[in-house]
């Protein structure tokens, strides 16, 4: 609304209030219309009609001018302006509308001095209504009850009030009661009556009560309108129940006295989206287009939201498309959407078209400049991505913590970390109000890069402006730390989370033992899995790969079996990872047989062996002289459907020599060459060697 001073009519005084009357319907401006009124007021003996006054109440109900009202008010009770119940009725609707309920009660208690008046049903309707509207439901009960005390007997707009009320305190019993003594008083309830109660039994998840009364409508008459339909339909896809949806949809259609609306429309084709049945969105959709309905931005975008979801880019920009040559502009919500879906497609022309247009419709905002950023930096698109961000500012967006994030987090990932750091250091100083997801990737890469001593003084700057680390920062650090041996540095951050809000997790564990595993130090494993256990971690599979790698690693094949009988005491599923570490360190130790028990119990159990599996494996017996169960490990590589390797080759040539099985090797050679593997140095020289007396030519 505008609310400056201007208008000809200014320009004129009028001498008689028909004059005045016709003057303010000709004045557009508010405030205008209000000074020509006061011009006219300042007129000596100038008397204004009721109908003048009440056109100027009219104009006074936006909250910047409610103020005049009173002034109004006291100038028709001074002037003796026998008024109309209209009159009074714009006073308490204007004092209603603003939230003044002391006001409008004066008003109603004051009527016959200010306006000359009785008060009738419509103006302790409007007061019910003003105290409703304020939410002073205890005031609007009690007002109620003075109903029968002042001999007013309630209408239609009476129950309307009193039943939004009980539907805005959640009395649905209430509600339903003062319907029925609707019907007993023989006050016809209307589709608005039965409407209010429905939606507030539908927005309360109370749909199968709110159904029964849909059908008790029906039943008694009042016909229901779209509106009502519509409540149901959107209440039955909140809770997820697309099939009842779809029933109250059906009913719709065959109702001969109400149509769809876009409303309509839009709740059935969201609410299809969101339960993932987006064949149907598409029927409702094709059948809107078929029957020329108006399809606006909100229906379009959450079928292109779907489709995007779903991975349908092509389906998404037909929509789009339509939306285009329809000679609607697409909203930002919109160009996002389809943004995110061609990066996702990697249609990396259509994205760069998009954001040309999306340029000239002014349809840009801060979450289109992180989409395109992120989308430019995950494909590797690093120049583009540097000149999306630096028009950012001359377009006039501001970026905000989100932006920094996903463009410290892209350059990180592709390199450019001196990049990501200046771009840091801008915001430091422009003094830009980050969030920990603009430090983290870059400490996380900073790290990864063994670069630990600026990610240390990153992670000082963080809590200097405020910041607390979290885990996923401290795992980076002690990853690090692990990674170039430093462990004492590792352990010391480590202890520092235990000092803090910041707790350990598996992750946290895991990597500060595999840094302990590879320099050895099994003592401090122990304490530190013992410590992990008492803080209720329970170590996963990725704790024992590295436990058990380091122990065979360093020959401390005893403990390795006991941590192996701890992981099925604690009913940790092994992998096939965890299988072939504990088989090739069986093997490793010379104990072929107990790796081939493990591998018939890896069998038994239907875990899935993998060719490296069978290869230690045979490799294991050949070496321990066991070649009868190193063929048979051959035969169950053919059985299991795998196809050998030149290693599977290889270590059977080696085996099948070492036992004079030169004939048999030849014959493997061939078979080898048939499948296309092609001999390596490593099978001729195994080959040659067995072929000429002790090696020698």
């Amino acid at each position: 609304m505008s609310l400056g001073v201007g208008g000809s009519a200014m320009l004129e005084k009028p001498n008689t209030p028909k004059r005045l009357l016709s003057l303010l319907k000709s004045e557009k401006n508010p405030i205008a219309a209000l000074s020509l009124f006061d011009s006219a007021t300042r007129q000596p003996g100038f008397a204004h009609s009721p109908s003048t006054f009440h056109h100027i109440l009219r104009r006074l109900l936006h909250p910047a001018l409610v103020l005049h009202v009173p002034r109004i008010t006291q100038l028709i009770s001074a002037q003796k302006c026998i008024c109309s119940e209209d009159v009074a009725l714009t006073v308490i609707k204007a004092y209603t509308k603003n939230a003044m309920t002391d006001m409008a009660l004066d008003a109603f208690n004051r009527m016959p001095q200010l306006f000359g008046c009785q008060p009738g049903i419509r103006s302790y309707n409007s007061l019910l209504n003003a105290f409703a509207e304020a939410q002073h439901w205890d005031k609007a009960e009690a007002f109620f009850a003075y109903f029968r005390t002042a001999g007013v007997d309630p209408n239609l707009k009476t129950y309307n009030v009193l039943i939004k009320i009980s539907c805005s305190k959640k009395q649905f019993g209430k509600a339903r009661e003062l319907l029925h003594g609707m019907w007993r008083s023989e006050i016809r309830p209307d589709v608005f009556t039965y409407g209010t109660v429905i939606h507030g039994m539908a927005n309360n998840g109370d749909l199968d009560d709110a159904l029964l009364l849909f059908d008790e409508m029906s039943e008694r008459g009042v016909t229901p309108d779209v509106m009502c339909y519509n409540i149901l339909i959107h209440g039955y896809f909140k809770k997820g129940d697309f099939v009842r949806a779809n029933l109250v949809w059906d009913r719709l259609i065959k109702d001969s006295s109400v149509f769809p609306n876009v409303s309509t429309y839009n709740v059935m084709i969201n609410g299809f989206c969101k339960c993932g049945k987006f064949d149907k969105s598409l029927e409702l959709w094709e059948r809107m287009k078929r029957n020329d309905r108006p399809k606006d931005l909100y229906t379009c975008s959450t079928l292109i939201h779907g489709l995007c979801g779903l991975g349908d880019i092509d389906g998404a920009e037909a929509i789009y498309n339509s939306v285009i040559d329809s000679g609607v502009l697409p909203d930002a919500i919109m160009c996002n959407t389809m943004l995110s879906g061609f990066f996702s497609r990697a249609k990396l022309n259509e994205c760069a078209v998009l954001w040309e247009s999306m340029g000239k419709w002014k349809s840009r905002s801060v979450a289109s400049y992180n989409i395109m950023l992120r989308g430019l930096l995950e494909h590797e698109n690093v120049d583009a991505a540097i000149g999306v961000w630096e028009s950012m500012t001359n377009d006039e967006f501001t970026a905000d913590a989100k932006t920094y994030g996903v463009l410290v987090h892209g350059l990180c990932k592709n390199g450019y970390l001196n990049k990501a750091i200046r771009i840091l250091q801008e915001a430091e100083k422009q003094k830009v109000i980050l969030d920990i997801f603009a430090y983290s990737p870059l400490i996380n890469w900073l790290c990864k890069a063994r670069r630990l001593t600026e990610a240390v003084t990153l992670v000082g700057l963080m809590v200097k402006r405020g910041y607390t680390i979290n885990s996923h920062i401290c795992n980076a650090l002690i990853h690090g730390f692990a990674q170039t041996s430093k462990l004492d540095d590792a352990i010391r951050w480590f202890r520092k989370m235990n000092t803090t809000d910041c707790i350990p997790t598996i992750h946290t564990y895991n990597n500060l033992l595999n840094g302990l595993c590879k320099a050895g130090r099994f003592s401090e494993c122990y304490t530190l899995v013992k410590e992990m256990l008492e803080k209720g971690w329970k170590p996963d599979k990725i704790t024992f790969s590295m436990l058990i790698s380091g122990l065979y690693q360093s020959d401390n094949l005893s403990m390795a079996l006991r941590l192996w009988s701890q992981l099925l005491e604690q009913n940790v599923a092994p992998d096939v990872t965890l299988y072939n570490m504990m088989i090739h360190g069986l093997c490793s130790a010379g104990r072929a047989e107990d790796a081939l028990q493990l591998f018939f119990t890896m069998k038994k159990l239907k875990y899935p062996s993998d060719l490296v599996t069978h290869n230690m494996l045979m490799d294991g017996l050949y070496k321990a002289g066991k070649f009868e169960k190193a063929s048979y490990i051959w035969k169950l590589i053919l059985e299991d459907g795998l196809q050998p390797d030149i290693i599977s080759y290889n270590i059977t040539f080696k085996g099948l020599c070492s036992c004079n099985g030169l004939h048999d090797a030849v014959e493997r050679l061939n078979d080898a060459v048939n499948r296309g593997i092609i001999p390596t140095d490593i099978t001729w020289n195994i080959l040659v060697r067995a072929v000429t007396p002790c090696g020698k030519l």
